[in-house]
């Protein structure tokens, strides 16, 4: 890590990580595509209704399995197996509380939960008739993506990909059958996403089970340790807050291209977010494979070998987002055709692709910026720079750019908000180039003063 061409790490970490993220967003559209061609265009616009509960639910995903994983690797690497152990019960534990209470707690309220995420009276059976398949098997959600982070953690992150592999496979397999074959409609691409998670989930117990395993179940790890429950929420807190920010977000969204727009911009919207998550995974992946390289040579003070795995990310970060721009840009009908034959939703749809794309290539600079300072250990500005867009700049932009639309525009209020989007990026890109700025001059010094004390040391 300390040693080997900066280049040659990244690819060998990344790789791995972006076929996994890859994976799971394909697993995201697949749903999309099917139903919009095989249901119509309002179940795609009840479908994007679902997305901040589906938010939701990840937050409280991510505060488990993102402090549990933590955690393991840290006892792992401390060679204490009996508490990494213990991990693992709890995590089976508490993924088994959250699951069924989110899942039954949101069932009980998902009607006024939906209309309050603006849903209206043509959209809001389809996403019923999704979410109460989703969240009859949220515990089931939960422990997949709950174990599939500690696999990952306990040194087996092919087998962490191959289940996440495994899902999207199965579930696009079920998806045509379900909703096409059976006639199942929107419910069929429910039932076939937790069926998916199913089969992945079987398999994860399957290798946890292997008593030749350094991480395995066995008796007495199931008891909940109030140390142990304590470490995994204060660890998975900041990924929570950062879903919870999001899941806010995308419900002032909704109901803003429901007021200003309809229904079908609500669809529109689906579909665009999306797009741009795919290539936002990918630059995920890309990020994962800095963060040890990072992590790693900014504790042995290698500053220069940390600036190169920088520039190097940032670059192929960019280059992703690049391809999104330009495919945003030249060719938005082609991409937004995929999921929908109606032409009016493909209409507004790819406006809406032209408009949230136009500043795409900088979101590549800016998510580096902010996973850079968490893989040095500067957990602070990470969050302040992951909140900064959501919350500083996009917030703002889609409480006052709709009124402002309407009343000095000849387009209607439904456009400020997809004109909020790429304002927040430009301007969340803008501090985080500041503030990376000033934290590579502070590199700079380190390193010339570094010199200088070997050049003394050598007299």
């Amino acid at each position: 890590m300390g040693t080997e061409r900066i280049r040659k790490l990244l690819v060998q970490y990344a790789v791995p990580a972006i076929i996994a993220m890859t994976a799971s967003s394909l697993y995201n559209m697949v749903d999309s595509i099917f139903i919009g061609h095989g249901v119509g265009p309002l179940a795609i616009s009840g479908l994007a209704l679902t997305f901040p509960l589906m938010n939701l639910a990840a937050a409280f995903g991510s505060l488990v399995g993102v402090g549990a994983a933590t955690l393991v690797s840290m006892r792992l690497g401390q060679r204490d197996y009996g508490t990494a152990r213990d991990v693992l019960g709890n995590v089976v534990v508490l993924n088994t509380i959250i699951g069924v209470g989110f899942g039954l707690l949101t069932l009980a309220f998902l009607d006024p939960i939906l209309y309050f995420f603006g849903a209206s009276d043509a959209t809001i059976g389809y996403a019923r008739e999704y979410m109460v398949i989703i969240l009859a098997g949220n515990v089931v959600t939960h422990m997949y993506l709950g174990l599939n982070a500690v696999l990952r953690a306990a040194g087996h992150p092919r087998k962490s990909m191959y289940a996440t592999i495994n899902t999207v496979a199965i579930n696009t397999l079920l998806d045509p059958l379900f909703i096409f074959g059976f006639g199942w409609g929107i419910r069929g691409a429910a039932i076939a996403t937790i069926l998916a998670q199913v089969v992945s989930l079987v398999w994860q117990f399957r290798i946890l089970s292997d008593k030749s395993e350094l991480l395995h179940f066995s008796r007495g790890i199931y008891r909940l340790r109030s140390r142990i429950v304590r470490d995994i929420l204060a660890i998975g807190m900041s990924p929570f807050l950062m879903n919870l920010a999001a899941c806010f977000i995308v419900i002032l969204i909704n109901k803003g291209l429901k007021q200003y727009g309809g229904d079908l911009m609500i669809g529109a919207y689906g579909i665009v977010n999306r797009l741009g998550f795919f290539f936002v995974m990918i630059v995920m992946g890309v990020n994962q494979g800095m963060q040890p390289i990072a992590g790693y040579n900014f504790g042995a003070r290698q500053y220069e070998r940390v600036l190169r795995v920088l520039r190097l990310t940032i670059m192929g970060a960019t280059a992703v987002t690049t391809l999104g721009f330009l495919i945003g840009e030249l060719t938005p009908r082609l991409a937004v055709s995929l999921f929908t034959a109606d032409e009016e939703l493909i209409r507004l749809a790819a406006t809406g692709m032209r408009i949230t794309f136009l500043f795409f290539p900088i979101i590549g600079f800016q998510m580096v910026a902010t996973n850079f300072f968490q893989s040095i250990g500067m957990a602070g500005k990470a969050i302040f720079l992951s909140l900064s867009r959501q919350l500083l700049f996009l917030l703002p932009g889609l409480l006052f750019l709709p009124s402002l639309f309407e009343r000095f525009s000849e387009w209607n209020g439904g456009w400020g908000v997809w004109c909020a989007m790429p304002l927040s990026d430009v301007l969340a890109a803008l501090v985080s180039f500041f503030m990376l700025t000033a934290q590579l001059r502070k590199f700079r010094t380190m390193m010339s003063t570094q010199t200088l004390n070997d050049s003394y040391d050598g007299k």
